[in-house]
């Protein structure tokens, strides 16, 4: 049984990645929750499964990887028919760009929208870069809705890697009330309605656990 060690749901965005690949999928796993920011003894446990001292992790027998890219791509070896990647290699080439496009980018829009799944929806003024991310992301789900949505009403049809790796900017852009328009709005709404997106989110906003630093903004 894989084992996937994650954070605090209502808080980490890394963590719902591979979770979401895992449980929108169907793939059996076990989940082991470790809170963040507590004290010396969680850190302590997260560093005894990775030593980058983060999460998320998932350990597979005797083979642990870290990083959400890392593990969804260590998944899409694994699990073939799952197809977290398309099987077209142009498709799969796109997919892959901007995944880590995601994965590298967009620190603006990160710094200044963190992941709290609590917080009060509500609207802040945003710098402009900021809303340059807003706006690319916004383009890239247009531009695969308008490539690829006959296939499907995720990013390159079926749920993916791709779709893994954006889920958090849905809960990110609703949290602050940024508003999905054209194109766009087809995928926001999409993932919205799938059952492990509405899955994670019910048990985030179950956790009473509330990390200081995350509540400023």
């Amino acid at each position: 049984m894989l084992k996937l060690v994650i954070g605090n749901k209502n808080y980490s965005s890394w963590s719902m990645r591979p979770w979401l690949a895992l449980r929108a999928n169907n793939i059996p796993f076990e989940e082991v929750f470790i809170p963040l920011y507590t004290d010396q003894a969680d850190k302590d446990r997260i560093l005894s499964v990775s030593l980058s001292g983060k999460v998320p992790a998932l350990v597979d027998g005797d083979v642990t990887v870290w990083d959400s890219l890392a593990i969804i791509e260590y998944l899409a070896e694994k699990f073939p028919q799952v197809k977290l990647w398309p099987e077209d290699r142009a498709r799969r080439a796109h997919a892959r760009s901007i995944s880590a496009e995601m994965h590298s980018g967009f620190m603006p829009l990160r710094n200044e929208c963190g992941m709290n799944l609590h917080r009060p929806v509500g609207a802040i003024t945003l710098s402009e870069d900021a809303l340059a991310n807003v706006a690319r992301v916004q383009e890239i789900w247009a531009d695969c809705f308008r490539r690829y949505g006959n296939d499907g009403p995720f990013l390159f049809g079926g749920f993916g890697g791709a779709d893994a790796m954006f889920a958090p900017v849905v809960h990110r852009f609703r949290t602050y009330a940024i508003e999905v328009n054209g194109d766009a709005r087809h995928y926001f709404e999409a993932m919205a309605a799938n059952g492990a997106f509405q899955q994670w989110t019910r048990e985030g906003l179950a956790e009473t656990i509330r990390i200081e630093r995350f509540e400023t903004v």
